[in-house]
């Protein structure tokens, strides 16, 4: 059915967020977006629209990559079908020889056309019309494509910005800031994944009317499939994060992960050296047990223990003390661990059990000794979720006063970073002089030289 584009009805095609955008007939928007909400789809008929009315000459668009501009057009050759004018696809053809410059074009029997560019910032030089920078954020380029970009819409022409978070250090991070401050005057669109289900979303997914715990159960394994926190937050919920600030990066993370680690106790023949940092309502208790073989620490047993009452917590210590080839053990004596460690050194001696209090300082040393294992690849830890993300949680703060601190938002699931600080221990415990003690005396000529003035 063809629909004459001055009465079209269009509120079966998009959902309420999308429906907002296409009713914002502002200059210059910017929306930050969830993935795969139909940013794109929506856009597409908004500039098919732009161009059947005349309002622009031409649409200049680029995404991050040629499929994203491949889908994009395919979007607006369906939107075409709905509007009384002729549309001719003409693929993919050279529009600047010179600059070896190509995009997907749709040229309408107005005159106007519709260009999917590459996101080769070069693309924009020269032209004018209305420009749609498709996630603007994970463009190689953003400044030099920005620069190319603006001045093409300084006739008046509309100027559409859509993307997906990419860290706080680019240019989109720095249009959101300075749009929310009110030091851009632009319109500022904020879909994150929740409010789209919210909307309709699911709906739209399942073809039917999803119920609340439908809803929620969609939004549950679509976190659970990020696999981490951080693409989840970025991808999904809105929020940017900044990779910088985090103490060990998941790249740095994954470089130290390896399967099949896991032994039992009885199993462990090589030096061992465990780390214990003490909770018990709201952190979690956790003993990790490294296995030293050469230079490389191997993660052999990461224990969790929560809620667990502290006498149970000090059978299971003491049964791992007791191990022949442990030869050394350190434990938080911070608060709660005072008691524990106090008893751990008593049973089994104060140079095989070392009771570490946490200050700032001695944080700092700890923190930074994992690290350095972890840059060197001289410790090897289990390829889980959990432990990625308790160890990619910490940040380092730099406070007013200059003092440095390390610390982790704490949650009932995760507790307050205790992964880390657990192995931060055991290695603490594996870089001190600890082992066998081996004696060896002097020769007789030796102990005459020391002595013979005395």
């Amino acid at each position: 059915m063809i629909i004459k584009s001055d009465n079209l009805k269009i509120n079966k095609y998009f959902l309420p967020y999308q429906q907002r955008w296409l009713d914002d007939d502002t200059k210059i928007k910017i929306w930050e977006k969830s993935r795969r909400i139909g940013a794109t789809y929506v856009q597409s008929y908004e500039d098919v629209r732009d161009c059947v009315s005349k309002k622009v000459p031409a649409v200049w668009f680029s995404s991050a990559d040629e499929s994203a501009a491949r889908e994009y057009i395919a979007y607006c050759e369906q939107w075409t079908k709905l509007f009384h004018i002729a549309a001719k696809p003409l693929g993919n053809i050279v529009i600047d020889s010179e600059k070896d410059i190509k995009a997907f074009v749709i040229e309408f029997s107005n005159g106007t056309k519709i260009h999917a560019l590459s996101s080769n910032p070069k693309g924009f030089r020269s032209k004018g019309g209305k420009v749609v920078l498709d996630e603007y954020a994970h463009h190689d380029s953003q400044d030099e494509l920005w620069k190319a970009a603006r001045p093409c819409v300084t006739w008046g022409f509309p100027l559409r910005i859509l993307s997906t978070h990419n860290g706080k250090n680019c240019r989109y991070f720095k249009f959101i800031e300075e749009v929310k401050k009110g030091k851009l005057k632009w319109n500022l669109h904020s879909t994150p994944i929740q409010l789209a289900v919210n909307e309709g979303l699911v709906d739209k997914i399942l073809g039917k009317t999803a119920s609340i715990e439908e809803r929620q159960k969609w939004l549950d394994e679509q976190r659970s499939n990020c696999f981490d926190e951080y693409t989840w937050l970025q991808e999904y919920c809105c929020e940017a994060i900044d990779e910088t600030t985090a103490f060990l990066t998941y790249e740095l993370i994954s470089s130290c992960e390896l399967d099949n680690l896991y032994r039992e106790l009885e199993e462990l023949t090589g030096d061992l050296f465990v780390g214990m940092d003490i909770g018990r309502k709201k952190d979690l208790s956790v003993i990790w047990i490294l296995e030293k073989l050469g230079n490389v620490k191997y993660s052999r047993i990461v224990k969790i223990m929560a809620k667990t009452p502290f006498h149970i917590q000090e059978e299971v210590l003491s049964n791992i003390l007791k191990h022949k080839c442990l030869r050394r053990c350190c434990i938080d004596s911070t608060g709660l661990g005072m008691q524990l460690a106090e008893t751990a050194q008593r049973k089994f001696g104060q140079y095989r059990v070392e009771a570490v209090t946490f200050t700032n300082k001695v944080k700092e040393e700890l923190a930074y000794n994992l690290r350095t294992n972890f840059e060197d690849r001289t410790v090897y830890i289990p390829a889980e979720h959990e432990i990625r993300e308790d160890l990619h949680s910490i940040r380092k703060i730099v406070t007013t006063a200059g003092n440095i601190r390390f610390d982790a938002e704490k949650s009932e699931a995760s507790g307050h970073a205790d992964r880390f600080w657990g192995l931060a221990l055991a290695l603490h415990a594996a870089g001190g002089n600890s082992g066998p003690i081996y004696i060896a005396s002097r020769n007789r000529r030796e102990s005459y030289d020391i002595t013979k003035n005395f």
